[in-house]
């Protein structure tokens, strides 16, 4: 943490040190949430993960949440002028845990219908949120790899897996959008009605595991609604490769919101061409106003306690660079 003030970041985190994975424990902090094995891990490009779940025991509840003590630990540590960030996985990153198909019985025992699952994730969330809140958190964060599945499943084509048969392909694009307006009514759940002064932004995701991926694809398929939709602050986006695709799909976003370019990768220690990212901004900003762009890495350095394959001192680098070119870009930065 002081690392991160002394490069210049005016909002920090604790990194994340005491969670194995940047999803599942908080899960596991849930009220009704048991740590379990899994059939498999999640499955990468060419990596596959410990395999491991959260698996439902009872009804869904958010108090006395761990994360609480998490971000005071944090709270206590940073500069009085310092805002602490508290990152969490999104209703809908939770939902998609639950529906694996390793869940599916155990979830379906607790909750019988999809309704009574989204009514039990929303009230947990709100009450873990309303305890994070009066804890003194302002800046929330939720990641979320959905959107990435959605935009792109490993193999994808045009956002449907391309091992669907033709005669199925209407199905699946009919699920595909009936699984937008869920994620987006799940996410909007907790973001809405939420006091004035907590900021919540959203982190989309395509996977971040030992410095490989899990889908690749363009924000085309998924800009609406998660750009007009989803009533987020801001989004922090992953734009360091091909995967990620152009910047049109930005012209969706609603006019204020702020976007979050992450341009430098957090996969690899080396540092891009810094005339490259900025030209990449200045194309971004053809779509949103220059003014509400900013810049990050593409992802977390260390999303599950393997942490991806690159040095520390990196890291740091990395982090420095980004801080430098946002100073020329951004005079107030």
């Amino acid at each position: 943490m002081k690392k991160q003030e002394e490069v210049g970041l005016n909002a920090v985190t604790d990194g994340e040190f005491r969670r194995s994975w940047w999803h599942l424990d908080f899960f596991w902090g849930l009220n009704g949430v048991t740590k379990a094995a899994s059939d498999k891990g999640y499955q990468f490009k060419d990596k596959e993960t410990r395999a491991e779940t959260a698996r439902l025991t009872g009804k869904l509840g958010g108090k006395n949440h761990p994360f609480v003590e998490h971000f005071r630990f944090a709270k206590e540590h940073a500069k009085e002028d310092t805002e602490v960030k508290l990152t969490i996985p999104a209703p809908a990153q939770f939902w998609a845990e639950l529906a694996r198909p390793e869940n599916e019985a155990s979830t379906k025992e607790i909750y019988s219908t999809t309704e009574a699952l989204v009514d039990g994730i929303i009230s947990a969330y709100r009450e873990a949120i309303s305890e994070f809140y009066a804890a003194g958190v302002k800046t929330l964060q939720i990641d979320d790899c959905t959107w990435g599945m959605l935009a792109a499943g490993t193999p994808m084509t045009n956002g449907i897996p391309e091992k669907v048969a033709n005669k199925e392909h209407a199905r699946a694009e009919k699920e595909a959008e009936e699984q937008k307006r869920l994620f987006v009514t799940l996410n909007n759940a907790i973001i809405d009605n939420q006091p004035q002064d907590l900021v919540i932004n959203t982190h989309i995701c395509r996977g971040n595991y030992q410095s490989t991926w899990s889908s690749s694809g363009g924000y085309d398929n998924v800009s609406s609604p998660l750009f007009d939709q989803e009533n987020v602050n801001a989004y922090y986006l992953e734009y360091d490769s091909d995967r990620a695709g152009g910047f049109s799909p930005l012209a969706n976003v609603t006019a204020g919101k702020k976007v979050v370019l992450g341009l430098v990768t957090s996969k690899s220690g080396s540092l891009e061409n810094r005339e490259d990212i900025i030209a990449r901004i200045r194309e971004a900003s053809q779509f949103v106003p220059l003014e509400n762009l900013c810049l990050s890495p593409q992802c977390g350095f260390a999303s599950t306690e393997e942490g991806n394959i690159l040095t520390e001192e990196q890291q740091w680098n990395k982090i420095r660079f980004i801080k430098d070119i946002a100073q020329e870009v951004w005079k107030d930065a």
